[in-house]
C-alpha cells in the first residue's frame, strides 16, 4: 500500500512529465527537487471613476437672516421713601444700695481686779514691862530690885481684800458696710430716627428680532457625480509552464499527506469520504488543484508556494 501511495505522489509531482529536465531551473540547489508547473491565468482588479451624473446648477433661496437684540427700558422712575429707624436698646447692669452702711457702737465693760492690802490696826508703841527682881540687886527691899523694861510693841495689821477698778468702761464704733445688689435694665443706646431711602429706577429687558440680512437667491453649482467601477481583467494569460521547487518524493510521507488533507479540510475542501486517510487519492488531488487555482498558485504538484499557503512547513 505504501508503494502505491508513493507512486501516486510521484505521478502528481511530475506535472510536466519530464523524466529529466533539459533546460533546468535557474539557481537550482543540490538536494532540492524541481518541476515544471502550469501557471494559472493572473488577473488583477482595476478601479476607475465613471461619470454617473452630469454637473448642473440650481437656484437656491438664501433665507433672510434675523438677529435678536435686547435693550433695557425704564419700567419705573426712581423715587424716595421715608423709613423709620427704630431705637436701639442695650442691656446694662449696675450696682444699687440695698441697705445703707452704718456704724455700730459696742460697750466695752469696765475691768476690775481683786487686791489685798495690810491695814494698820494699832500703831507700834513702847511700854514698860515689869520684870523679875534682879538677883544681883544689893537692896534688901525686893521692890527695890524690881526691873522695869521698856519694850517695843510692834504695830498690828490685818489683811483687807477688796475689788478695785482696773480699767473704766469704754465704747467702740464699728462700721457696718452698705449692702448692694445688681440691677439689670434696658436703656436706649440710640434713639429712634427717620431716614430717607433712595429707591432706584427699575428697568426691564426687552428682546426683539430685527432683520440683519434680507433674503436672496443664489445659483448653486451641483458637481458631477462619479462612481467607482471595479472590474477584474486578465493581466497575464496562464497555461505556460515554469520551473518551481517541489517537495521531493522522499519527503512526501504519510504524516505530510495527513497535514495537507487536514489543512484542505479546514478550508472547506473535500479530500474524500474517509477524510484525512494519509493517502494522496484522486479526491485529495482534486481538492488540492481547486485550492491552487482559487489562490492563483502554480497548479499540479506539491510546490513550496502551495505548502506555504496551506500553512505547512516544508
Amino acid at each position: 500500500m505504501k508503494k502505491v501511495v508513493l507512486l501516486l505522489v510521484s505521478a502528481f509531482i511530475m506535472c510536466a512529465a519530464f523524466a529529466q529536465p533539459v533546460d533546468g531551473p535557474i539557481n537550482q540547489e543540490a538536494g532540492k527537487c524541481y518541476a515544471q508547473c502550469v501557471m494559472p491565468d493572473r488577473y488583477e482588479t482595476l478601479s476607475e471613476q465613471v461619470l454617473a451624473k452630469e454637473a448642473s446648477t440650481r437656484l437656491e433661496v438664501v433665507p433672510a437672516q434675523f438677529e435678536t437684540q435686547s435693550e433695557s427700558v425704564l419700567a419705573k422712575e426712581a423715587g424716595k421713601r421715608l423709613e423709620v429707624v427704630p431705637a436701639q436698646y442695650e442691656t446694662v447692669s449696675e450696682q444699687v444700695i440695698a441697705k445703707a452702711g452704718y456704724s455700730k457702737l459696742s460697750v466695752i465693760p469696765a475691768q476690775f481686779e481683786t487686791v489685798s492690802e495690810q491695814v494698820l490696826v494699832t500703831p507700834a508703841q513702847t511700854k514698860w514691862v515689869k520684870g523679875k527682881g534682879d538677883q544681883n540687886c544689893l537692896s534688901a527691899n525686893p521692890d527695890d530690885c524690881i526691873v522695869w523694861c521698856l519694850v517695843e510693841v510692834p504695830a498690828t495689821y490685818r489683811t483687807v481684800t477688796r475689788t478695785v477698778l482696773k480699767a473704766p468702761a469704754t465704747t467702740t464704733e464699728t462700721p457696718v458696710p452698705a449692702q448692694y445688689k445688681t440691677v439689670t435694665r434696658s436703656v436706649i443706646s440710640s434713639p429712634a430716627s427717620v431716614r430717607e431711602v433712595e429707591i432706584p429706577a427699575e428697568y426691564k429687558t426687552v428682546t426683539k428680532t430685527i432683520l440683519s440680512s434680507p433674503a436672496t437667491v443664489r445659483e448653486v453649482t451641483i458637481p458631477a457625480e462619479y462612481k467607482t467601477v471595479t472590474k477584474t481583467v486578465l493581466a497575464e494569460k496562464g497555461g505556460t509552464t515554469e520551473w518551481r521547487e517541489v517537495l521531493c518524493s522522499n519527503r512526501v510521507t504519510t504524516a505530510r499527506i495527513q497535514q495537507i488533507q487536514s489543512a484542505l479540510m479546514s478550508r472547506g475542501y473535500n479530500v474524500g469520504p474517509r477524510g484525512a486517510d494519509n493517502v494522496m487519492g484522486p479526491d485529495t488531488r482534486n481538492a488540492l488543484i481547486k485550492f491552487q487555482k482559487s489562490q492563483g498558485l502554480p497548479v499540479g504538484n506539491l510546490n513550496m508556494e502551495t505548502l506555504k499557503a496551506l500553512g505547512i512547513a516544508n
